[in-house]
This record gives structure tokens, sequence and C-alpha cells, in this order.
């Protein structure tokens, strides 16, 4: 799921992780589309902050995290404009 922000922001682009029943892997990502922090959101751990500010909050399974790293560059692409 990828959650948007109206700007670049720690504490907007934070999660928490209370009534989650399943472990995360989240990619935080700034409007330039670079890879700003990355971490393993645990299950019921309460709250998770980038170390940057981010717009973009990527949550996928953990299992893909290595594949992403800091400073990466991500571009977004609307696939119904194909």
């Amino acid at each position: 799921m990828l959650l948007v922000q109206p700007k670049d922001s720690r504490l907007d682009s934070s999660i928490h992780m209370v009534f989650v029943f399943f472990d995360l892997g989240i990619i935080w990502i700034n409007e330039t589309g670079e890879v700003v922090d990355k971490c393993h959101a645990k299950r019921w751990i309460t709250m998770k902050v980038p170390n940057k500010p981010a717009r973009y909050t990527l949550e996928i399974v953990p299992e893909r995290l290595h594949e992403f790293q800091l400073g990466d560059s991500i571009r977004f692409e609307d696939p119904s404009s194909n």
C-alpha cells in the first residue's frame, strides 16, 4: 500500500502498528523520489518514525526490504496513462 502525504514530514509519514497482526516492510520516500529510510515494522510495536522527512510511505512484505537501499530513486507512474 502506498500512503501519500501533502509534503515531506517525519511526523505525518510515521506509522503505528497497534492492532496490526502481521509484520510490514516500510519504505519512506521523499517528494523527489529518494528512499530516505526503511525498516522492518513488527506487529504490535507502537510507532515508527522515519529518520528523515518523507512524503510517501510504502508498505510491503518484509521479505522485499532488501530490494530497496537508502538513496535509491523511485518513480511512480499512473498505469492508466499507458
